[in-house]
Order: C-alpha cells, then structure tokens, then sequence
C-alpha cells in the first residue's frame, strides 16, 4: 500500500477554503450515507479507494506531488464525495475527478493543526476509535459506516516545534468581505512597502496584498486630504513673510523729499486709513475725506475664505479635458481650479510643438506648486495658477521666470531710471516686475526687496520638496500689513489703529520699508478717547447705507443695484431731479452724479464680476461720450482692474472688474435662514404647511 493510500480523504472546511458540505446529523443520531455505487450502478460493488480524495486534500506543500498522485489515482475524488453527500451519483470520467481532487482542499488554505503526541518530528500511526480509524476523531470512511472524518489530515510530514513556527508556516487565506483586522501601528519613519506579498508566508511582519494595493492608496490619499481640509494634519509651518527687518537708514536729504506735503507740521492727504481690532475680526476702513471708499473684513487664522496670494502644494484630484481644467486639492474644504491658461510646463518634457491639451501636462495624483489668484465665493472653489509671484513692498519676485517689467503708472523719466537700475538687481533665474511703489526710491532698497524675496522663495522652494501634498507652503501675512504694503503712500495723511499689538507690530513694518511714512502711523487709545474710532469716523453708518440697494443721488436721483448669479445690474433714475430747462440737460446732469458715484460703490461693495449699467438715455452723441469719459476718469482712483465699453444705443454700459473674494455685504451679514437671501418668504396657505 503507498503512502497516499494510509490516510483517508479529509473533509473540506471552511478553514482549509474548501467548498464541501458539512456533516449532517439526523434525529437519531449522526447521518450514514447508503453504500455507493460503482460505474456500473451496483450497490454491492465495493468503494473506490481514497487515494484520490487524499490528493485533493493537499493544501500546496507539495503541489505537483498531490496532482499527480489525483491523476494516477483514477475515480477516487467522486467516491468520497458521494459517500459524504449520502446521495448516490454515477462516477465521473478519471481525467474529471482527477480535476475535482485537485481543487478540494483550496490550494492556498490556511494549514490545519497537527494531532498531539507527534513531538519527534514523526507522525505516530492512526487510532482506532469507536468512530473509526485515525486521529482522535477521525473516522475511516470506507468501513462499514460511509461518514468522511471531521478534520482533516496533515498535508506534510512532521509536526513544528513550536507556536511561532507554526505561524511562520501559516499561509494567510485570502480576505474576505466581513473580515476585521487591526489597525496598524504607525512605524516610528516611514519606509517604502513591497508591492508582492511573502508567497511562502515568512517573516513576522505581514506583508500587504498585491490585490488590496489600489484600494490601500486610495484610502491613504483620502486621509491625507481629510487631515488638510479638516485638521490640517501634521505639516510643516508654512513659510511667511518677514515684517520685522531691520530699517534701512537714509539721509535727511532723501527723507525730506519723501516725505510728502505738511501742513502746520501735519501731513497732508486725500485718504485716512482706520483699522479697528474686535474680538472677532479686524476691520479696516479707507475714507477719501469724510466718504468711506473701501471697507476690509479680516478673521483671524483664516486659511479657508481669506486664502488670496497663498502658496500650496496641491494634488490634482481630476483633469477635465472637456472643460481645459483640472481640479486640484489644496487642503481647503472645496477643490481649487486650475485652468489650462494658468499651467506652466518645460517644453522639453512635452512632445507636442504647439500648445499641448491639460491632459498632457497634468495627471491625477501629481502634485503641484500653485498659488490662489481668486478666493472662493459661495459654491465655487479658489482659482489657482502655477506662474508663482512673490509681492514685496517696492518689486514683485516672479521665481523660475524671466518677466521684466516696470508698472505702467511711473512716468517716462522714472522709467528710464529704474529700467537701468533692474539690470544690476535683477537675479539671473528669477524675474522681476517693479511696482508704482518704488518711484524715487534708491537702488539699496530696490536691492534689499529683491533679496527678501529671493531668500523667501529659497524657503518655500525647501519645504515643498519635503512636505506632502496638500500643504501650505507659504501664507500672506494679516490684511492690515497687506494692505498698507499695497497702498499705503505719501497719499494717505495718516493710519489709525486702536490695538497696542497691531499699532506696533504695523510701526515697525513701516520703518522698515519706507522709513520716511514711519509717523503717519498712529495710535488711537479707546480709553482716553471719548468715542470708539469707527464712530468718530462715521464708518458704521456708512457701511449700514452701503448694504442698502438704493442709493440717492445730490441732486435727487437714484441707483437701484441688484446682485445676480451671473451679472450685477446698476438702474440709473432722475427721481426727484426734475431740472430747470430741458430734458437733456437735466439727463445729461443726473448720468453724470450716476458716474461718479458708480464707482465709489463698486470700490466700497467691492463688486466683481460682469455689471451692466442701465444709463438714462441721451439724445446727444457728445454728451455720452462726456459721460463715459468721466466714468472712466473715476474707475482710474481704483487699483483694481477694470474694463469698460461704450454706452450703447440703449444707454448701456457693458464692464468687468476683477473679482477677488466675496463683497462687501457677504463679509458683514449672514444668509437668512428663513429666505436663503433670496428676500421673499413663501405663503404657506399657497404653498402649503411643511415649506415654513
């Protein structure tokens, strides 16, 4: 008798991976299969042998030893199977039971347990039991009682010597939907995990699962993007910019010059900045005389709505072909935008010659070096662009670029002389754009602006090659020094704040930046005063009017402005102004006090976007060209970019104004809860019960 033939077949268990039916009892005790048949159908006919079952049992020790032993051993898989089932079925043809051997015991199931007394290494010979013959409760199958045994027998020889042993040995079975595992410990450095699990099982550690590689790296993509939107995770702190640099010094020559007109030993000019600190956020008030023409709203820590300028390590989550965008996360709630138009690329890393698709530049997954151009307003997200810009206080640092330029506003002369000056400063690998700020300005500060700016991107450029997307790489600093960086000049007679820390800290910013300004920068105490500063100013009932979206006019008229999904629309009417000589000129008059006014509240509501603006219409060609001229002309005082169309036959102005963040009456109020700021609130007797 060979080897295969001492033991009988093992039932298939769930353990082992098998998909045989387990034992059955009935209600006088366990079930006993009827005598199997032959393939001739005898029931007298003695039971094939149990070699071939044994070969269908092994679990891959010796896997071309037990597949050849199923070939040689003819029918015996289908005998063991009837007699386990109780039902009597006609063999099968060899070559198929031999198939059917093979694939019982689940090539890759987990190894059972081994009978005990086998601590020499050797298997001791079978028991024989009430229930049959084998170990402990294994029964033989074929002597008079019909039943398979209820474990299943050692697919090797020898027994380990030891609970690790055995472990090492175990091949882990493959997962199942249901299953639990524990959470892993995270290691103390992360290190690159093999794609290929352990085939033989060894080591301690478990090895992932090539099947569960895709889904392992979603979910830790998801995770991390969950920690920078929600948590921040545990990145790096982002670079910002340094507001506390040593003043440079200048003569008393240069400082007289700069310092602007006086007036009984007090400077004189046309715009008072106001910055109010709350306990909520920080309000910054800029009145041209007595009018207030700009209104800023700054919360602190605010990384979410207040992102403007922002440098981030995003990760392209799709690209849009259809629409020549891709959306990138950034670690804000909502995916930031980044359209084809804003993607930077080396030529040489692109077959294409001519303009390649965004498909081409762009992958999922890919992590990219962007920076927020728009904040995001209501439903849609940030817009971002890779052409990376670094504002200073008198250059604008274009990293990795070779732009040159000079702003537009200077006159020709200053041009010249600053022109000559950016080709002794300007960095070989960086570019430069010079801002209406550094009129008469020395070429020391112009040096020392350039070189913040470069040892800044230097640190940016260092923490993005070891952060990990999303991150913020670099953040604006608070919207008081923004803003005095952008505007502040020999135009405003003065700045005051009302917080001792934010007095300071804006001080020292000054003098470091143009020392000759340093004593426009006030403090106004509270608790001496005997109103609060914004009062003193009349800002809040300003800003109370400015929400309103009916505007009088001097002389009598009206500027009805309503705000849409797509467009803003400005109604122009006379009113109460009813003239004194003609329709025209009374007309002509009113569209004028419109034009004037039009801008100021598109600087103070801050409104973006497209805005058509509904004139009263003129007979005279000349007197709308006079209109639109001075509308113009009032546009100009504003910094941010506007374009405008003629009026048209219909009395209609057609513009843009570059939309940064959200205006004025969003940064002020909040959404009803009741109408959702649509005004309205429906009738429920109309309407029905369950809409209030």
């Amino acid at each position: 008798m060979s080897d295969l033939e001492a033991f009988p077949r093992p039932e298939s268990t769930p353990e082992a991976g098998g998909e045989a039916e387990p034992r059955r009892r009935g209600p006088e005790g366990p079930y006993t299969a009827p005598p199997s048949t032959t393939s001739s159908g005898s029931p007298d006919s003695p039971a094939p042998p149990a070699s071939g079952g044994v070969a269908g049992a092994s679990s891959g020790a010796d896997a071309s030893h037990n597949n050849g032993a199923a070939r040689a051993a003819g029918g015996g898989g289908d005998g063991a199977d009837d007699e386990a089932s109780g039902a009597a079925r006609p063999a099968r043809s060899g070559h198929r039971r031999g198939r059917r051997g093979r694939g019982g015991g689940g090539g890759a199931a987990a190894a059972p347990a081994l009978p005990e007394g086998a601590e020499d290494g050797t298997l001791p010979p079978p028991a024989i039991t009430p229930e049959g013959t084998g170990f402990g409760a294994v029964s033989a199958p074929a002597v008079g009682d019909g039943r398979m045994p209820e474990l299943p027998d050692p697919p090797y020889e020898g027994k380990p010597r030891s609970v690790e042993a055995a472990a090492k040995a175990l091949v882990p079975r493959k997962p199942k939907i249901g299953d639990s595992m524990p959470a892993p410990v995270p290691p103390q450095a992360p290190e690159p995990e093999s794609p290929t699990a352990d085939a033989d099982g060894g080591g301690e550690r478990r090895r992932r699962r090539r099947g569960s590689r895709g889904r392992s790296a979603s979910s830790g993509s998801a995770g991390t993007a969950g920690a920078g939107r929600g948590r921040g995770g545990n990145q790096a702190k982002p670079i910002e910019q340094v507001i506390n640099d040593d003043p440079i010094e200048l003569d008393e020559k240069t400082l007289k010059r700069r310092r602007g007109r006086e007036r009984k030993g007090r400077p004189v000019g046309r715009y008072l900045m106001a910055v109010h600190v709350g306990p909520k956020a920080t309000q910054i008030a800029v009145l041209e005389g007595r009018n207030l023409v700009e209104h800023y709203v700054a919360r602190p820590s605010d990384d979410v709505a207040q992102i403007h300028g922002n440098i981030y390590l995003g990760r392209v989550q799709n690209v849009l072909p259809g629409m020549e965008a891709a959306f990138v996360d950034i670690g804000t709630p909502k995916n930031a935008v980044l359209y084809r138009g804003d993607v930077q690329f080396d030529k040489e890393d692109v077959e294409e010659r001519s303009q390649p698709r965004i498909e081409q530049v762009l992958r999922a997954r890919q992590s990219i070096v962007c920076q927020v151009t728009k904040n995001p307003i209501a439903h849609k997200g940030a817009r971002l662009t890779q052409e990376v810009s670094l504002p200073g206080r008198f250059v604008v640092l274009i990293p990795n670029s070779s732009t040159y330029g000079i702003s537009k506003r200077l006159p020709d002369q200053e041009r010249k002389r600053l022109r000559s000056l950016l080709d002794r400063v300007k960095p070989a690998q960086h570019g430069i754009i010079v801002r209406t700020a550094a009129e008469g300005v020395t070429e020391e500060e112009i040096e020392r602006d350039v070189r913040r700016l470069v040892a800044q991107w230097d640190a940016t450029d260092r923490l993005a090659k070891r952060a990990t997307a999303p991150s913020l790489l670099y953040r604006e600093p608070d919207l008081a020094v923004r803003v005095i960086r952008e505007e502040f000049n020999t135009e405003y007679r003065s700045i005051v704040i009302d917080d001792v820390s934010l007095f300071e800290e804006v001080r020292d910013y000054v003098r470091s930046i143009s020392p000759e300004l340093a004593d426009r920068v006030e403090y106004y105490d509270p608790s001496a005063e005997p109103l609060p500063l914004f009062e003193r100013h009349h800002v809040h009932e300003q800003l109370v009017r400015a929400t309103d979206r009916k505007v009088w006019l001097p002389s009598g008229g009206s500027l009805i402005i309503e705000h849409t999904e797509a467009l803003t629309v400005i109604d122009v009417n006379t009113g109460k102004n009813v003239g004194s000589r003609s329709l025209e000129e009374t007309v002509f008059h009113n569209n004028l006090e419109a034009a004037e006014e039009i801008a100021r509240q598109l600087r103070l509501r801050d409104i973006g976007g497209i805005i058509v603006i509904d004139f009263v219409d003129m007979e005279s060609k000349e007197n709308r060209e006079k209109t639109i001229q001075l509308f113009r002309e009032a546009l100009a005082r504003d910094k941010t970019r506007t374009q405008v169309f003629d009026i048209s036959e219909l009395g209609l102005v057609e513009m843009t104004r570059k939309r940064i963040g959200e205006g004025l009456l969003e940064s002020v109020s909040l959404p009803c809860e009741v109408c959702e700021r649509r005004g309205v609130v429906l009738d429920p007797d109309l309407v029905g019960e369950h809409m209030q």
